[in-house]
């Protein structure tokens, strides 16, 4: 049986991990016959978003370890435990906590940096040549976490593909429904929210990344 490791960034899209991506990951893994280990950076979140109103709550302060604790149903690891020899490939589902937890990608755009346990992580799953699936915004972090040149999607939004192409990715627009994938690398990325607009649109394109990240496992 299969395993693989999953990387959250807290819990909710606006400060956290997107949890329909998160949990249609974790869905098709299982229908897929596949185990799974979630972890996340015991490190605080940027900041709390009220996602009623989409707009931070002053003062509060959240850690992402716990929060993502709330997607996993407790069952979670934190990700400086984590060794890439213990599982078959690595996913990476968006939202914006992977562009403001796991990275800094929301402030510095292509002059980001990336949490240096989650770069560690992927670098180490890359090297052994583990497959690595991200979706929705967390594959602006692939030049940082993986290197140059890996090709990759986010959709079809020019501003954030200019800076993938800036720090050395190369990206390819891409429907909802489809992936894009760096054979030589063993990338597979998908758009998920960062187009759709309902979770049936989510899904059809996460389900494809999910199904061949474990083919290539």
């Amino acid at each position: 049986m299969k395993k693989v490791a999953v990387i959250l960034s807290g819990c909710g899209v606006y400060d956290g991990s997107e949890i329909y991506e998160s949990v249609l990951t974790l869905l098709r893994l299982e229908q897929q016959g596949a185990e799974y280990q979630c972890m996340a950076p015991d490190v605080p979140q940027l900041h709390v978003v009220d996602h009623q109103s989409g707009e931070p709550v002053p003062g509060e302060s959240r850690n992402v370890l716990q929060e993502a604790a709330r997607l996993a149903r407790g069952r979670i690891i934190d990700i400086g435990t984590a060794s890439a020899a213990d599982y078959d490939a690595l996913i990476l589902p968006g939202g914006f906590g992977a562009a403001k937890n796991l990275s800094d990608f929301a402030l510095k755009g292509d002059q980001c940096t990336v949490n240096p346990q989650v770069a560690a992580l992927a670098r180490a799953f890359h090297d052994a040549g583990k497959p690595v699936g991200l979706m929705c915004i967390a594959p602006t972090m692939i030049p940082k976490l993986l290197g140059q040149g890996i090709r990759c999607t986010i959709g079809e939004d020019a501003e954030v593909a200019g800076a993938i192409e800036r720090m050395g990715g190369v990206h390819q627009a891409c429907g909802v429904d489809a992936i894009v994938e760096d054979t030589g690398a063993k990338v597979v990325t998908t758009p998920a929210y960062m187009l759709a607009g309902s979770i049936l649109e989510a899904q059809s394109g996460i389900n494809k990344l999910i199904d061949r990240v474990l083919e290539l496992a």
